[in-house]
């Protein structure tokens, strides 16, 4: 920490590509398996918001429309701080002497809004015993697949994605950071049966946002008047946010985050996976969704 600007000071030689480790049957990076023990151990408050994603299904989008909605469509409150310290990401463990989102969750004044990319059966039981509420957001498996190889290559503490086909490989059977998309989407949707979760699809965001932000504000019971939530709409498009460096990740240094290499905000779009997947993987992946889902539900659009 810098002393005179209160800004974190970053070292290059901090960063390595984590490796990936079994905790319980699921694949995680291995600064989140070490601490599994303080993360599992996590004391939830009821009054906790959790935000909930597998990575890469509009995670920072939810979290920047969440903020927005609890401060009245007030921009310039969500303007207070980077996303990582407004809403701690609790399963992150940087290298020391760089405080986790943990510890900087521990830290804050009630109530609290967090983030994790657990999976249902491994998020801490706090939460589940001071009944929190939780947003989750769901996001069809094939753009997640392209949007999490792009961040692999730009994000320098992540595992290496090898090339496309390699690294859909491993998403497919599980064996990429936070293990099975098909499971994570799953698990989450069954635990909203007792649970309360708002779950919502990225592609619904898409096609209608305000309709969504509605259920958000409606989820936290917090009423929208029609001015404000055209603010938050507008404060919440893809080309507002790419454009808020307390939103875009940009605050961090490159050789962490190398938005040269893919831009953390790349095109926010539903159906690009088109231009990475051949049929054959397509036609897999939709062989692989329907097994997976099967009786479950769920269903999922690849298409705008």
């Amino acid at each position: 920490m810098d002393q005179k600007s209160g800004q974190e000071v970053w070292d290059p030689d901090w960063i390595e590509r984590s490796k990936l480790v079994e905790v319980e049957g699921v694949t995680l990076v291995s600064g989140t398996a070490e601490n599994w023990s303080r993360l599992w151990a996590f004391a939830a408050r009821p009054d906790d918001l959790l935000i909930c994603t597998y990575p890469k299904a509009g995670t920072t989008w939810i979290q920047e429309i969440v903020d927005m909605v609890q401060h009245g469509g007030d921009p310039q409150k969500c303007a207070r701080a980077p996303m990582q310290k407004r809403m701690p990401f609790i399963d992150l463990f940087l290298p020391k002497p760089m405080t986790s989102g943990l510890e900087d969750a521990e830290g804050m004044p009630s109530p609290r809004t967090m983030k994790t990319h657990l999976p249902a059966q491994l998020l801490p039981p706090s939460f589940w015993e001071q009944n929190c509420k939780i947003i989750y957001v769901a996001r069809n498996a094939k753009d997640s697949a392209v949007s999490y190889f792009h961040f692999h290559r730009m994000n320098q503490g992540m595992p290496e994605p090898g090339n496309w086909d390699q690294f859909l490989e491993a998403f497919l059977v599980g064996k990429v950071a936070c293990g099975s998309w098909f499971d994570h989407v799953r698990g989450w949707w069954e635990a909203k049966k007792w649970h309360p979760i708002l779950y919502l699809f990225y592609e619904d965001m898409k096609e209608d946002p305000a309709r969504e932000i509605q259920k958000v504000a409606q989820f936290l019971g917090i009423e929208l008047t029609a001015p404000v939530l055209k603010r938050i709409v507008q404060h919440t498009t893809f080309e507002s946010m790419k454009d808020n460096p307390m939103a875009n990740y940009s605050t961090l240094p490159t050789f962490f985050l190398d938005q040269g290499v893919s831009p953390f905000m790349r095109k926010g779009v539903v159906g690009d996976w088109k231009v990475h997947f051949t049929v054959a993987q397509s036609e897999r992946l939709d062989e692989i969704c329907a097994q997976k889902l099967e009786s479950s539900g769920l269903v999922f659009r690849t298409e705008p």
